[in-house]
């Protein structure tokens, strides 16, 4: 498990992808919290990082399916999946090993955000910021991540096109991130079965824990969605 991690890791930051990633990253998130006057933090007027923390899904949720695309889809081209299968390594550790090279790809991407609290805390009045608050809201957004990364290795498992298995997983996780919100907004819903819509969707447990309330369903919500999405790699790749 642990030398498919590393092999994940060393082929992702041996060229430019890597780095491009992290870049762009930081870049969007930059553009739009320090230079467009309708996203801007100096606009908002508070010493916080709400407008970050709303933005930031938005990123990543097609930056972790671009990063994952190739987790299973390029095995299976090139055929080095077969390759993979003479190793004494089971189903489990395969897919283990590239989710957590993806985990740890994904902490080097929000890891140097944390920049943005210095930046905001020097600009506070008061010197001082919400640091609950923002902790929780770290957290909802690797759990968040942790999410879309399981989403997307198990998208990647049904084809051996990296770009299908890029569009597919998007758009997986932009249904179960915002579907579920849109459609508890149905007239027909409204006033009866709303809230429960909303509640399978991964936004609302994400607002929820970015309030800074680390609550015990929602951190069941997002590690049940993470063990079903492996689940079904692995059960995928016991039939190839």
């Amino acid at each position: 498990m642990l030398s498919i991690c590393k092999k994940e890791l060393n082929q992702f930051f041996s060229n430019l992808t890597g780095y491009i990633a992290i870049i762009l990253f930081l870049l969007i998130n930059g553009i739009f919290l320090f230079m467009l006057q309708d996203s801007s933090i100096f606009e908002y007027g508070y010493a916080n990082l709400d407008k970050f923390f709303e933005l930031a899904p938005w990123v990543l949720l097609f930056l972790i399916p671009a990063i994952s695309m190739r987790s299973l889809s390029d095995e299976f081209r090139t055929g080095t999946f077969e390759i993979l299968q003479t190793k004494p390594l089971t189903a489990w550790q395969i897919v283990v090993g590239k989710y957590s090279a993806i985990l740890i790809i994904i902490i080097f991407v929000i890891l140097p955000t944390l920049i943005y609290i210095i930046t905001i805390k020097s600009l506070s009045a008061s010197g001082s910021i919400d640091g609950g608050g923002i902790a929780g809201s770290y957290l909802g957004l690797f759990l968040l991540s942790a999410v879309f990364a399981a989403i997307s290795i198990c998208c990647s498992c049904f084809t051996n096109n990296a770009v299908v298995a890029f569009l597919i997983s998007a758009f997986v996780c932009l249904i179960l991130y915002f579907g579920f919100n849109a459609i508890s907004k149905l007239p027909v819903l409204q006033g009866s079965a709303d809230y429960y819509v909303e509640m399978l969707g991964i936004d609302f447990h994400y607002r929820s824990i970015s309030r800074g309330v680390a609550d015990s369903r929602d951190l069941v919500y997002f590690i049940s969605i993470i063990f079903l999405s492996l689940l079904i790699t692995v059960k995928n790749l016991h039939k190839r």
